[in-house]
């Protein structure tokens, strides 16, 4: 797995949503920005978001990225934590939020192109989320 600073940097990010229960597939393609912020890294995903039926929505999220002695610890934008990303090339991790459970399956192998795969299970969430990770050049 690579270290945390070599997630530093912007990131092409090309994610398809598969929503069992709705029975439909949404598509979101942006920019995920890794950047420095004192304590490790701060990860800003910005982009499009395109669901079935629906005009296309900006669409953003915000992560804490921070170096660990399992690896990387992933916080949300409050410092909450979220999941750590072990060492290895195909790590994964649960995180549960009552009622739901969300697992997620990491993909380093082709670095630096990689790909985090979450399927997520509750009482009205069904869906699978895959992104791929790519293209630092030229952004």
């Amino acid at each position: 797995m690579p270290e945390l600073d070599d997630f530093q940097g912007a990131w092409r990010i090309a994610r398809v949503i598969e929503d069992a229960r709705a029975g439909t597939t949404g598509h979101f393609t942006g920019i995920a920005r890794f950047t420095p912020d004192g304590a490790g890294l701060a990860l800003v995903e910005t982009g499009t978001l395109h669901l079935a039926g629906q005009a296309p929505i900006a669409a953003s999220r915000r992560y804490l990225w921070r170096a660990c002695p399992d690896g990387i610890a992933v916080h949300f934008e409050d410092g909450r934590f979220f999941h750590d990303i072990a060492p290895g090339t195909a790590p994964t991790a649960r995180h549960d939020c009552p009622p739901d459970l969300y697992h997620v399956a990491y993909d380093f192998a082709a670095w630096p192109e990689w790909r985090a795969t979450w399927v997520v299970h509750g009482p009205r969430k069904d869906y699978v989320l895959r992104s791929r990770y790519h293209d630092r050049s030229g952004i």
